[in-house]
């Protein structure tokens, strides 16, 4: 799967031209990871990213042990040592796609500063956080239908939730508006381009 990419550059977002565009998609890729609470629309929205761009997408949720589906189902919220062996999963994912030059978008909940800084396995993994009070994020919650979360650990997601410092290098979006909306922004702000482009 070759596409349009980013530059493999340590400091930070830097874009090629279209004209280099072709030659970069030989060695370089770029895994964006959409993460916030849950209920914030990480799935919606790196779902609708990745078929824009032509990317695959993951959904972290489906790298969970059956121990900690069960254990969100049942309202408990998750400890570190819950989340150990999914982030190592995660992270062990994130490194075979980009060894095999290809693109992703995957929906994390990525809670945590030291979290996020284990997914980031190189400069090609860009963090998009999807930002939204507890209000507007209990709103969306509560129209989701068919996830294995249960609605009462919302308060524990926000108790967990670091939200990103300015130095962290994470793009933050704004909440609230359509999900087609959002997934402009994040394309126009990281310069992704699909694979048609």
């Amino acid at each position: 799967m070759k596409s349009y990419h980013s530059r493999c550059h340590s400091s930070g977002l830097r874009f090629l031209h279209r004209e280099n565009q072709e030659s970069a998609a030989n060695h370089c890729t770029v895994i964006v990871i959409v993460f916030g609470v849950s209920g914030a629309g990480k799935t919606t929205i790196g779902k609708l990213l990745a078929e824009e761009l032509g990317w695959q997408f993951l959904e972290a949720d489906d790298f969970h042990p059956r121990s900690n589906i069960e254990k969100m189902r049942g309202g408990r919220p998750l400890t570190d040592e819950d989340r150990r062996p999914w982030l190592e999963r995660l992270r062990e994912q994130i490194a075979h796609i980009l060894a095999a030059n290809e693109n992703a978008v995957l929906a994390c909940s990525a809670l945590k500063h030291s979290y996020r800084d284990g997914l980031r396995v190189s400069d090609d993994v860009k963090l998009v956080f999807l930002r939204g009070d507890y209000a507007l994020v209990e709103k969306q919650l509560g129209g989701r239908q068919g996830h294995f979360m249960n609605p009462v650990l919302l308060g524990s997601q926000f108790a967990d939730l670091e939200e990103p410092a300015s130095d962290e290098g994470v793009l933050a979006i704004d909440l609230g508006r359509p999900p087609r909306e959002i997934v402009e922004e994040i394309k126009t702000k990281l310069n992704l381009m699909g694979e048609s482009n």
